[in-house]
């Protein structure tokens, strides 16, 4: 009999090493039908990602270990253990590691399909990183609308 269920432990699941990060997917695009993806992301103290948003993609974060500064829609908000943020379709996002200390976080998108984008990231060269026309057609395809760097903080300024 074929399982009707997934279960993936502590370290378990499609992992990424990246330079920033190093996400492991625990509940995958295949287990869920389509429905959403769950990741663990392993935030390392350089961590940043860009302005951006998705047309049809929910992003949902749950916080388990240090800090991260999310900025959405304008505003910036410090997340920590326990916290949640939320970001649904076409509202631009960033966040960057608070305090230059690793963190931890749950990421639900919905629907799914992040980690299908990150298998094809796994296989690129820095040759097809620096392709622009081959990094926009993979944003397009997964519904990532790049929109700049990470806005400043206010505790950036001096």
């Amino acid at each position: 009999m074929s399982m009707r269920y997934s279960k993936r432990g502590p370290g378990e699941g499609l992992n990424y090493d990246w330079e920033n990060d190093h996400t492991f997917v625990k509940v995958s695009t295949r287990d869920t039908d389509g429905a959403y993806t769950l990741m663990e992301d392993n935030l390392k103290a350089s961590f940043a990602l860009g302005l951006h948003r998705h047309e049809t993609h929910a992003e949902s974060f749950y916080f388990l270990e240090g800090e991260v500064d999310f900025y959405v829609d304008g505003d910036w908000h410090r997340c920590g253990p326990g916290s949640t943020m939320h970001v649904p379709p076409g509202v631009p996002h960033a966040c960057r590691v608070a305090g230059n200390a690793p963190a931890k976080m749950l990421m639900i998108f919905q629907p799914a399909g992040f980690d299908g984008f990150l298998a094809e990231l796994a296989k690129m060269t820095e040759a097809d990183f620096a392709d622009e026309a081959k990094m926009a057609e993979l944003n397009a395809r997964y519904d990532i609308v790049p929109m700049g760097s990470v806005p400043p903080h206010p505790d950036d300024e001096v």
